[in-house]
């Protein structure tokens, strides 16, 4: 599991790596197209069109690093306060949980890059195609689901041992 978790932990890191990048080109051009306005001078022909389809990879590649490292929003009150011995079961139902939600996420991730696909929708202002932008970020989201499901399955098994130890 260390290896896969090593493995998992690289691949992750590259997507959010790769995410930070565009970010920080987009923040650039955001920088420049807007002291472009100031000046009066004509905008960056096509850049909200770009940030239309960037933007969506830019979200996508912060979910598997984060659904790995289960920075996710959880809240334990209820478990640490009321019942002790089952908090780390209701670690595994948010897990479960989490798990569920980003498998439906992904899958209208799909659904909607697939109609983008067929009915070949492109951005409003310089008809850039959608659908290639789109199906990046759909890979990214399909790839949250076996992380999430990585997490599961380790969280599974940490509870088993601790329970067992009792």
């Amino acid at each position: 599991m260390a290896t896969i978790n090593k493995q998992l932990d690289v691949l992750t890191r590259r997507v959010a790596i790769a995410g930070f990048v565009a970010l920080t080109v987009m923040a650039v051009l955001t920088m420049f197209d807007s002291l472009l306005r100031h000046l009066a001078l004509a905008r960056i022909p096509g850049f909200g069109d770009v940030g239309e389809v960037i933007f969506a990879i830019i979200i996508a590649s912060c979910f598997p690093v984060g659904l790995l490292r289960e920075q996710n929003i959880r809240i334990s009150l209820l478990g640490d306060r009321v019942v002790p011995r089952l908090a780390p079961w209701l670690e595994v139902l948010g897990s479960t949980l989490t798990f569920v939600v980003f498998t439906a996420i992904a899958w209208q991730f799909v659904a909607m890059t697939w109609d983008m696909q067929i009915s070949h929708r492109v951005t409003s202002t310089i008809s850039l195609p959608a659908a290639p932008w789109w199906w990046i970020s759909t890979a990214i989201m399909l790839v949250t689901v076996p992380v999430q499901a990585y997490v599961l399955v380790t969280k599974v098994r940490e509870t088993r041992q601790s329970s067992a130890a009792e």
